[in-house]
């Protein structure tokens, strides 16, 4: 029994000393693009008619301007409005130095049109709901020029190695999705942490943060560290470069190389 106790004592020790796993984030409350929350659809299906009946001569059916009045989805006035607070003055009381009359409607009418002009902000957001044209518009040989010049592309990656053929893996959409956000290839990064006793634990960064660093070994087992000026933490990132090639990017280069990584099939 003294034996079974003392194991166990052991186990918990051990146990304390590392930081448990973090727990499964909580579910997120429905909430849309810019950050608000979804609006009703049945107000939204009402305001559109009211909208449409009073304003949609001047600001067009779809609220994204007419001949006499501004696009509204992207009104920064509107965009900040909540149920009405900042786009109902204006209604009410009209902007005759812009020629917009006063529409005299009643509260609840207006926080409808509040809601179908924050379903018109949250659809334009909402990039899944955009129709993907070409998108191999760019001059193939600045790419090629880019990807050996001043963007150190072939540091990493050469067209004859692991880039041969990748026209034909990927369509272009695929394809500059993946040299632009290549995390979503869950490419993670590897690290290995070393305490203060020279032992060392290698494998994928599973977690980071001020306090605590995980990771997964090979053999897939989870360690956790409490961090402090004791521990010896060497990360390795591989994608780290595209990271930072984002940041720096201008349209014409990510068409460039997009156009370029085409030729290679």
């Amino acid at each position: 029994m003294k034996t079974l106790a003392a194991l166990c004592l052991l186990t918990a020790a051990s146990l304390a000393a590392q930081v448990p796993a973090p727990p499964s984030a909580p579910a997120r409350p429905r909430f849309g693009l810019i950050s608000r929350a979804v609006p009703d659809p049945a107000a939204v299906e009402r305001g559109q008619k009211i909208f449409s009946a009073n304003c949609g001569f001047c600001h067009g059916t779809a609220a994204q301007g007419g001949d006499t009045g501004p696009d509204l989805v992207r009104s920064p006035l509107a965009l900040d409005d909540e149920r009405g607070d900042k786009i109902g003055p204006v209604i009410l009381e009209g902007r005759a130095g812009k020629g917009m009359p006063a529409f005299h409607l009643p509260a609840d009418q207006i926080q409808d049109i509040a809601a179908f002009l924050r379903s018109r902000q949250q659809a334009a957001i909402d990039r899944n709901a955009y129709t993907i044209l070409d998108v191999v518009t760019g001059d193939r040989q600045k790419g090629r020029d880019y990807f050996n010049g001043a963007g150190r592309c072939n540091t990493c990656h050469s067209p004859t190695g692991d880039l041969a053929g990748i026209a034909k893996k990927y369509d272009a959409v695929t394809l500059q999705s993946r040299f632009l956000y290549p995390r979503a290839a869950q490419i993670r990064p590897q690290v290995t942490v070393t305490l203060a006793s020279g032992q060392t634990f290698s494998g994928t960064l599973d977690y980071l943060d001020d306090f605590n660093i995980a990771l997964r070994d090979a053999s897939g087992e989870y360690h956790s560290f409490s961090r402090d000026a004791r521990l010896k933490i060497d990360i390795h990132d591989p994608l780290a470069a595209h990271a930072e090639l984002l940041k720096g990017y201008t349209d014409s280069e990510m068409h460039n190389v997009l156009a370029y990584l085409e030729t290679l099939k």
